[in-house]
């Protein structure tokens, strides 16, 4: 995990799949709220690590930040008075930032360096403002542009990264993307705030080959101390790390709807080993798939009711096994439209399988370790198997064809969750979809969309080395 600190007296963090956390507000006092002594807030800011090279695309993603911002209101709109600055001197001395730049020891990527007093209260909106391209940034490392990409393949040649409204209303974080919904300060309290930016979540690239930023953010109050989760993932049978190939960790929260959503991602480096770090307070699950270098996939494994400061000790991954050991892939076509005419949108694609947790039924997402990610992003255009009155945009997801292997977090120092499910390997597909250029405004009615059956209406159900057509996921109502 890689992570930006702002150190102010409420300090503020960054983004890129981007995810937001809070640390230590709650239980303050009524009196102690309604005190005119102002609180002091560490600002942080931190990335995942998935999309970095040499086995993700890029080596750089560099993003000039201006300004950070906070509102209590939850529906405040850009020119509402009540938006409070929290780094009154970046817009002075923007500071361009790699959010897959070395993390110092404390997980953060960087400290924006300014101070300010916040009134004790509960704030519920949070942005980030965006230099736009054409800033003079001092020492700039992208040539002509404030932000920019590197890919791994081209390393001396910067790709400008192309925003839309961020520049000038911001990256909003509302309280559905702040732990516990809310951030609240106290009288005279120091307390710590992180931004995540999931930048590898955030980056589409353009049919034109060009890459625009989508936003994927979270926040939540956080310790700057005894606030990580870590473990090492190895194989099963070999109690070795997984060997070449890819591994990818999520920490993931259950949202509103039932569906466990990715808020950091990562993978483990050449001993197994993987840390998420600074976490909000919070119970979480930990999902972590592999596919070694022989091409080999492993079963989604998943650690319930982890908290902050938890170390999972040796956490096991099981090999898919049989004559054919390969990951299978689900492809599918998503479609949107106004109702009346084609439009696009950028959709955010995530694998789901269910596990039971304390009797129920939980959705949750199957990181994409072929993908060196946790879920796929794609922009629907036009193109000639639209159906009529759509933009469209068709995607494969390649997934384990095995049932996740889930157990509950144990002190022991080892995790020893329950073998793979026998019995058919099923998947939902869910998708999310956002304004393109929009700062994560989210489009469509409904902008949320699942499909747990194939084109010819059986259950979405796969096989290793085999591949499955998902139903067509159809968005309307769309800008």
């Amino acid at each position: 995990m890689r992570r930006i600190a702002i150190s102010c007296t409420l300090a503020v963090g960054l983004i890129v799949a981007v995810i937001l956390f809070l640390s230590g507000c709650s239980g303050k006092s009524g009196s102690s709220m309604n005190s005119s002594v102002p609180a002091t807030v560490n600002m942080t800011v931190s990335d995942p690590a998935t999309c970095s090279g040499p086995r993700g695309p890029f080596s750089h993603i560099y993003v000039t930040i201006t300004d950070v911002q906070i509102n209590a209101s939850p529906s405040a709109g850009d020119n509402d008075p009540g938006w409070i600055d929290l780094t009154p001197k970046l817009q002075q001395n923007p500071q361009q930032v790699d959010l897959l730049g070395q993390a110092n020891d404390q997980c953060f990527l960087a400290m924006l360096g300014s101070t300010t007093d916040l009134q004790p209260g509960s704030y519920q909106q949070i942005r980030i403002v965006l230099a736009s391209n054409s800033t003079a940034v001092q020492g700039n490392r992208c040539g002509g542009n404030a932000n920019c990409v590197v890919v791994s393949s081209n390393p001396n040649a910067p790709q400008p990264l192309l925003l839309s409204s961020e520049s000038q209303t911001g990256l909003k974080i509302p309280s559905g993307q702040i732990a516990g919904g809310q951030f609240v300060v106290a009288a005279g309290q120091t307390q710590d705030l992180d931004i995540d930016f999931n930048a590898c979540a955030s980056i589409v690239t353009e049919g034109n080959g060009q890459f625009r930023l989508k936003p994927v953010l979270h926040a939540g109050e956080v310790t700057l101390t005894s606030s990580s989760i870590n473990g090492t993932l190895v194989d099963s049978v070999s109690a070795q790390p997984v060997a070449g190939g890819n591994t990818v960790v999520a920490l993931e929260r259950k949202d509103n709807s039932g569906v466990d959503r990715v808020i950091m991602e990562t993978v483990t480096d050449s001993s197994g080993a993987f840390v998420f770090c600074p976490v909000a307070a919070g119970s979480y699950e930990v999902v972590a798939v592999a596919i070694n270098g022989a091409g080999t996939a492993y079963a989604a494994t998943v650690i319930t009711a982890v908290q902050p400061g938890n170390a999972l000790g040796t956490v096991p991954l099981v090999a898919q096994v049989g004559t054919n050991k390969s990951p299978a892939s689900i492809t599918g076509q998503v479609t949107t439209t106004t109702g009346s005419a084609a439009t696009g949108a950028d959709i955010s694609l995530s694998a789901l399988q269910a596990i039971s947790v304390n009797n129920s039924t939980l959705l949750v997402t199957i990181p994409l370790a072929a993908q060196s990610a946790s879920t796929a992003s794609l922009t629907t255009a036009a193109a000639a198997n639209c159906p009529a009155k759509t933009d469209c945009a068709g995607y494969t997801l390649s997934v384990p064809a095995i049932n996740p292997s889930v157990g509950t977090f144990s002190t022991s120092g080892s995790q020893k969750p329950a073998a793979p499910a026998s019995g058919p390997v099923n998947y939902t597909v869910d998708a999310r979809a956002v304004v393109p250029g929009g700062g994560g405004t989210l489009d469509c009615n409904p902008p949320e969309l699942q499909t747990n059956s194939t084109s010819t209406n059986t259950n979405l159900t796969v096989t290793p080395a085999t591949t499955v057509s998902a139903a067509t996921l159809a968005f309307s109502g769309c800008q």
